[in-house]
């Protein structure tokens, strides 16, 4: 298994500005995502930012850093652009590792980034966990998925899916999970296609694949993911759990 990550880490955030370089028990939120993503079987680990101060920061503790164009819209976007700066193949694998998550498990790192390559028909795959309690269903900031009998993703949607018309209560939910391992061929024609309706609604760039013929292969994570960071609640909670 070969495979690279790439971190996407931007300045601005609406809830959380400076999101990547906040201070959580002595290090930047970013370096604790370098520094797991470290851990995993990944051949290199590149920061891809837009912003000379997370640049800086991010060559202190020895991080490879990708400047990249400020007007991307998506990660995926960014990361493609990282793929031409590095010069990768297009059968090169690529995970895309968010820059909010400071207690992700190298282990589910390499388990995308294999499924990916055990699954040649997919040209994306992604992660999911079950939903525990009503609220994270109800909930648009988490997204649910539907997956078909070979575990390629059907749907995704903010919404509650699949709706539990008989309100039987048996209904299983998904959660998905940001991290994602790309075909480097994959990304190159992501960034021709124009945003698709379900994309802009939904507000979910995976979609855009899926209007054009990709198929995401989709897995319970082997491990917990904890939450990552997107609010000034979210960032106590990580303290806590990292010793402030």
């Amino acid at each position: 298994m070969s495979f690279i990550v790439v971190i996407p880490a931007r300045f601005q955030s609406t809830r959380l500005p400076g999101k990547p370089l906040l201070d959580i028990a002595g290090k930047t939120m970013i370096q604790h995502v370098f520094e797991r993503a470290k851990q995993s079987a990944a051949t290199e680990v590149y920061i891809a930012t837009d912003n000379i101060e997370i640049k800086n920061a991010c060559e202190q503790f020895g991080a490879k850093v990708c400047m990249t164009d400020e007007e991307h819209i998506s990660g995926s976007d960014r990361i493609e652009e990282v793929t031409r700066i590095l010069e990768l193949s297009d059968a090169d694998v690529v995970v895309n590792v968010q820059g909010d998550e400071p207690m992700i498990p190298p282990k589910v790192i390499n388990q995308v980034a294999e499924n990916l390559q055990t699954n040649p028909h997919a040209g994306l795959s992604s992660l999911f966990e079950y939903i525990e309690n009503q609220a994270d269903v109800n909930d648009p900031n988490a997204v649910k998925v539907v997956t078909d009998n070979e575990g390629m993703a059907l749907y995704f949607s903010r919404s509650a899916i699949p709706f539990d018309r008989d309100k039987s209560e048996q209904v299983v939910y998904k959660r998905h999970v940001g991290l994602y391992a790309y075909r480097v061929k994959t990304l190159h024609n992501f960034v021709g296609w124009q945003q698709s309706e379900l994309e802009q609604s939904e507000k979910l760039e995976q979609l855009r694949f899926m209007a054009n013929g990709i198929k995401i292969h989709m897995a319970q994570a082997i491990e917990h993911i904890p939450p990552g960071v997107d609010t000034e609640s979210d960032l106590a909670n990580i303290k806590d759990l990292l010793g402030k």
